[in-house]
């Protein structure tokens, strides 16, 4: 996967996560490889507005919807925390793809966290 996006390459998703034993690193590698299959696809199809925007993160946050189920088999869940740090990631690439305005609430409605 080639992300040409220089802040997004740059970017150590879902990081301070990776710092607190509670988050197993084999669950917190499949987030981040959601959020970086986002920022390809963004690359891939440019949405032209929000909208378009909101369509692929609709679509990623509910592969954090699936993984929730592997957070809880490994003793851990997406929780206050790791809610907080998704939804910043989220915004972080909503803004890297000049989309600066987007509604952090927007970008993951349909999440079950």
């Amino acid at each position: 996967m080639s992300i040409t996006n220089q802040r997004v390459s740059a970017r150590a998703f879902l990081k301070p996560l990776y710092g607190d034993a509670y988050y197993p690193d084999h669950v917190l590698d499949k987030g981040r490889d959601i959020l970086l299959r986002l920022c390809a696809r963004i690359e891939a199809e440019r949405p032209a507005d929000l909208a378009g925007l909101y369509v692929l993160t609709g679509a990623a946050t509910e592969e954090f919807n699936l993984l929730e189920a592997e957070f809880e088999a490994a003793g851990s869940e997406i929780e206050t925390v790791a809610r907080e740090e998704i939804a910043e990631d989220f915004a972080f690439v909503a803004s890297a793809y000049g989309f600066p305005d987007a509604d952090v609430e927007q970008l993951i409605s349909p999440r079950e966290w």
